[in-house]
This record gives C-alpha cells, structure tokens and sequence, in this order.
C-alpha cells in the first residue's frame, strides 16, 4: 500500500499546532507530536477550569461577604436571609464588590437587612 504524507495540509496542520504551543517548555514547541500531546491536554484544562473559575470566584465572594458582615455584627447567613425578607436583591458579586469598595453603603444593607 502506498505511504500518504498528508502534504500541503499536513504541513499547514502541524504549523498550526506548533504555533499554539509557542512558548511551551523543551519539545513541547518543537516536535509535533510531543506538541499535540500538550495542546490537547491544555485545552482539556482550560475547559475544565472555565467550569471551576466560576465557583472558586462564588467562594472568594462568600468570604468576603462573610468577612464585612462579621465587621458589622452579623454573619453571612443572617445578612443572606435577612437579605431576602427585605426583598433587597443583590447578587453576590456586587456585594462583595460593595464590601470592598465601599463599606458605608455595605453597613446600610448590613442595617436594612438586620432591621428586617
């Protein structure tokens, strides 16, 4: 049977995988072969972690929710439940960016939500 080299297209395929793997260590951006291997596994981490970004970022909220409302005599849980009788709607993100960013107006949802 006779040997196909895949030619042109071949030679265009293996280029683009070597320039996806440009910076990566030792043979990993030279060979091929060794170049696959490593960009398929960096792609399976990368749609991996795409999925575990956004928890860790919903922890990294948490705790700073829970941090500023420990500095106003509350717990997170409480803020959260009293959060929703008062029928204050804030997601997470903003109000951890609220604690950080400015806390006078994090202390008044603190106020409101313990009034409640």
């Amino acid at each position: 049977m006779a040997r196909v080299k895949g030619g042109p297209k071949g030679h265009l395929r293996h280029k683009k995988i070597l320039k996806m793997t440009q910076g990566y260590f030792g043979s990993r951006h030279l060979l091929f072969r060794r170049a696959q291997e490593a960009m398929l596994k960096s792609m399976w981490y990368a749609t991996r972690d795409r999925k575990t970004r956004k928890r860790d970022l919903r922890k990294l909220w948490i705790m700073r929710i829970n941090a500023a409302a420990r500095a106003n005599g509350t717990t997170y849980s409480r803020l959260v439940n009293g959060m929703k009788v008062a029928g204050i709607t804030l997601n997470r993100k903003v109000l951890a960016d609220l604690a950080v960013r400015d806390p006078q107006a994090f202390a008044a949802v603190v106020a409101k939500a313990t009034a409640a």
